[in-house]
């Protein structure tokens, strides 16, 4: 609908220059640069790099979301842009970069939550999102399990990662097979030629006195270790698909044993998957089998949208003005641990109360 609110999304928090368009729940445009190549040869993401990398990719990044859009930054009605949590460095370049359109455009600038902006995305494919919704959100540096009965004021952590989030955990064991970086992509294709009973690795924090909703990774990442040096120690080959397979299992069991649980134990019959794990095969059809079971909604954005990109800020950005929410200042800076309670960092309603007066919101 033309009279739903048009944002520009802007997210640098590591290393993809992501910058999106959003009218309402619509995606018009999804630019993305990556500096994933940069890093490859360092084994992971070196912040400088990284920051160096959002520098160069800014302004042609935005531009080519505006021409992919069909609109000129004129037109927009909201800047959004992640102010955390993420890499310091990186994520100033964008809040930077946020500040200085919306200071020249004269537009409202919104300061939102890397992680809720993972939920949010997944309004731009399947609409928008039930209150309560269940959240498990799976990447480099997060692990969570998070309630969230508002996406642009309440969302409750009910459980995370203790040590290694998943997505690190799966870029050590590639690493330790010699697959390369980023580890996810090629370990979920490489475990789809292996046996994922073939090795019994350790389930974390699964024990009846654990803590319910956290995770770790760690002891598991241990475990891959310990079994391939013992191979080779041994002189025996490593079947990789097999070890790819079996720790595949391992993590995508935990994490879906513990969000279904969390759901029946919550009361809430929607659970919604995101963040770069997100796009992982074994994850996404076991997670369907365990909800369907337990008559549970499944909804998880195409794989795109899981991964790092500017379309989930400005979905996120697009619903804080439709529901008059108060913008951020332009004193606005990056927080590297902020947490996810903080969904948005205001500083006034004045846009807010505008936009209601001319009829928006919810």
């Amino acid at each position: 609908m033309a009279d739903e609110p048009l944002v520009l999304g802007i997210e640098t928090s590591c290393d993809e220059t992501g910058v999106g368009i959003v009218r309402g729940t619509t995606l018009l445009a999804d630019a993305v640069a990556s500096s994933v190549n940069d890093h490859a040869r360092f084994g992971g993401v070196v912040p400088e790099i990284a920051s160096r990398a959002h520098l160069e990719a800014m302004v042609p990044t935005i531009q080519r979301a505006l021409d992919t859009a069909g609109i000129k930054a004129s037109d927009l009605d909201g800047i959004a842009v992640t102010a955390g949590p993420g890499l310091a460095g990186a994520l100033l370049v964008g809040v930077s970069a946020a500040k200085a359109y919306a200071w020249a455009l004269d537009k409202p600038l919104y300061g939102v939550n890397h992680l809720a902006s993972h939920i949010c995305v997944d309004q731009l494919e399947h609409g928008r999102l039930p209150e309560p919704t269940m959240a498990l959100l799976v990447s480099g540096g997060h692990s969570s399990l998070l309630l969230t009965t508002d996406i642009t004021s309440d969302v409750r952590p009910l459980g995370a990662t203790i040590d290694d989030a998943a997505g690190e955990a799966f870029d050590k064991v590639a690493r330790v097979l010699g697959l390369g970086f980023p580890g996810g992509p090629v370990v979920d294709r490489m475990a789809r030629e292996g046996d994922p009973k073939a090795i019994a690795f350790p389930r974390g924090l699964s024990g009846a006195k654990d803590p319910a909703y956290d995770f770790s990774f760690s002891g598991l990442k241990t475990a891959v270790a310990r079994w391939v040096e013992g191979r080779r120690r041994a002189g025996e080959d490593v079947p990789v698909a097999d070890v790819a397979a079996s720790f595949q299992e391992a993590v995508t069991d935990v994490l879906t044993r513990k969000a279904v649980k969390a759901c029946r134990e919550n009361g809430v019959d929607h659970l919604m998957i995101g963040g770069g794990v997100a796009a992982n095969s074994r994850l996404r059809e076991m997670a369907q089998q365990r909800c369907d079971k337990a008559g549970i909604t499944l909804r998880v954005p195409r794989p795109g949208l899981c991964t790092d990109n500017g379309a989930m800020v400005a979905a996120l950005g697009s619903e804080m003005v439709w529901r008059g929410r108060a913008s951020s200042s332009l004193e606005l800076s990056a927080d590297s641990s902020l947490p996810v309670t903080e969904v948005s960092v205001p500083h006034n309603d004045v846009h807010g109360e505008a936009y209601r007066a001319l009829g928006g919101g919810a």
